[in-house]
């Protein structure tokens, strides 16, 4: 078997014609483009690479996209005083706050004061407990990306055994929350599951397995059962070349389907967040 590849670039491609259909649609109606703020505290070599990919793409789209640039040493009021400014500025439809932050400021109490119809990432407490009860068109980036590349393998989720390794709140437990909406039978694992099982086990009986972990290579192409679909949101730097979490050639030779890194997930992230963005600037217009 040789796993069919599910590419990012032609996926995020291919979401990107559909929005900017979507945003020249209402910009005839309304006369508005959407605007987005991404607020970026001191001077991050990550920030500028994912921000410049999110510029790309909110270029393509037509959306407005800035950065509002904060000092290294911005204390944790005046990092609220700017969420504050942008929540009360009409004319900013979403809003996002790049991570990591500096040392001594608190991300999750600042994202919890974007207003929930700014909210771009989806990561506030009120956006997430809409998610958590299925109410909620706002979902955390990387989850979504991960479901667009699931949708575009054409296999239908529901009753499918899904497994995802890593619990995190970015990733994990939003994968979870969205695969059991789609009717999968979903087991998370986690540091604690060799107490209780082997991994290994786990995996083996996945026909839709998620990894994000975080390990470069840590799960082994013969651990993956035949014929699942793999979807890896690893991003590992191994002497200078990105790797994902799953052995890929040897994944390669089981899988059905299987994501590379880069080329996978990565490419449509971006896109989900001028996708989310899309919904927010539809709400305050009264479109959605």
């Amino acid at each position: 078997m040789s796993a069919t590849i599910l590419d990012g670039k032609a996926l995020s491609q291919k979401l990107i014609a559909e929005l900017k259909f979507e945003v020249d649609r209402l910009l005839k109606e309304t006369g508005k483009t959407p605007r987005f703020v991404n607020i970026v505290v001191g001077q991050d070599a990550s920030a500028a690479s994912y921000g410049k990919s999110q510029k790309r793409a909110a270029e393509a789209i037509g959306i407005d996209y800035q950065f509002a640039y904060l000092p290294q040493n911005t204390t944790q009021k005046e990092l609220l005083d700017q969420v504050k400014f942008l929540n009360e500025n009409p004319e900013v439809h979403g809003v996002m706050i790049h991570k990591p932050l500096p040392a001594g400021l608190d991300f999750q109490k600042a994202v919890n004061m974007i207003t929930a119809d700014k909210d771009l990432e989806g990561m506030g407490v009120a956006n997430l407990g809409k998610l958590m009860l299925g109410k909620t068109r706002i979902i955390p980036c990387t989850p979504a990306s991960a479901m667009a590349l699931l949708a575009s393998s054409g296999v239908d989720l529901s009753g499918k055994d899904a497994v995802i390794v890593g619990r995190s709140e970015i990733v994990g437990k939003p994968m979870m929350l969205l695969l059991l909406e789609k009717n999968a039978t979903v087991t998370v694992c986690h540091s604690g599951t060799s107490r209780v099982g082997r991994l290994e086990d786990h995996i083996k009986r996945a026909e839709v397995l998620v990894v994000a972990m975080g390990k470069p290579g840590f799960i082994k192409g013969e651990w993956i059962r035949a014929g699942a679909i793999v979807i890896d949101v690893g991003i590992n730097e191994v002497d200078g070349k990105i790797t994902g979490d799953v052995e890929f050639n040897a994944a390669c030779v089981r899988a059905g389907f299987l994501t590379p890194v880069p080329g996978g997930v990565g490419p449509v992230t971006a896109v989900m967040l001028m996708k989310n963005g899309i919904e927010t600037f539809k709400h305050q217009l009264g479109k959605s």
